[in-house]
């Protein structure tokens, strides 16, 4: 009970603080650990699914609350396709029951405009369906945003964008000497998943790895970047202020 008390007040102290400083405009989120929470706990392997899907539900919540308007959620990358087909099923199953919870949900709160990035041309027909209605649904909403990051893979992405920019000057009638010629930075980034979103300034990754994987590979080079121990289920609201305190704690120069 004191102990309760305690971590109370020292939230309210900590979220106060950081509502009086510089907020990231855009954060992007890798859930990791749900699979190891699983084990932990002595869960099935779905169970630790479900339970980092609410969690995402949460943090949307937490991003509402503090006024962040870009928010990226990384739920599944193209090399999680090789697990198990049965858990295949379990993940695409919830996360079609959460997209369309995430979008019911904006009617009662800030209303995000959601949309799903990564090769959706893998996922089942059922899961594109229901991301499909949700984007449809939201269209309209915003300025806020919430990309679900399914399917994705950073390097796949960068692939992607390079063989659009490719196709369309060719469309055009460029030659493939003059293409590269004049190819810059600025151009293949027009080519992203979510090229209107800007970049992220502060990426958050659980359960101690330390590392991107690829997520936001292109975008992420001038990203803040906070690691945390915790599996993503177990992830709170106050260690997700302790990041937003580190992310305005650092001096970004941006190569200046």
């Amino acid at each position: 009970m004191f102990r309760d008390l305690i971590y109370r007040f020292y939230q309210g102290r900590l979220e106060a603080a950081v509502r009086n400083r510089e907020m990231p405009q855009h954060v992007g989120v890798i859930l990791d650990g749900n699979r190891r929470y699983a084990r932990k706990s002595e869960v099935a392997i779905g169970a630790g699914h479900r339970a980092g899907a609410d969690k995402g539900e949460e943090l949307v919540q937490w991003c509402d609350e503090l006024g962040i308007p870009a928010v990226t959620l990384w739920v599944l990358s193209t090399d999680n396709f090789k697990r198990d087909p049965e858990e295949l099923e379990t993940i695409f199953s919830i996360i079609e029951e959460k997209i369309a919870a995430l979008g019911e949900a904006q009617t009662r709160s800030k209303r995000r405009r959601i949309r799903a990035v990564g090769r959706l041309e893998l996922l089942p027909a059922s899961t594109r369906e229901a991301i499909q209605r949700v984007e449809r649904d939201t269209a309209d909403y915003g300025p806020y945003e919430l990309l679900v990051a399914v399917g994705y893979g950073g390097r796949e992405e960068i692939t992607d964008a390079v063989k659009r920019l490719i196709a369309d000057r060719l469309t055009s009638g460029e030659s493939l000497e003059g293409i590269a010629s004049r190819l810059e930075p600025d151009e293949i980034s027009r080519y992203m998943y979510a090229s209107d979103i800007p970049d992220p300034d502060l990426i958050i990754r659980t359960s101690g790895e330390v590392r991107l994987s690829g997520f936001l590979l292109w975008q992420s080079a001038y990203s803040e970047y906070y690691f945390c121990d915790v599996y993503w289920p177990e992830f709170r609201r106050i260690d997700f202020l302790r990041a937003i305190r580190s992310y305005d704690r650092r001096q970004r120069r941006r190569g200046a």
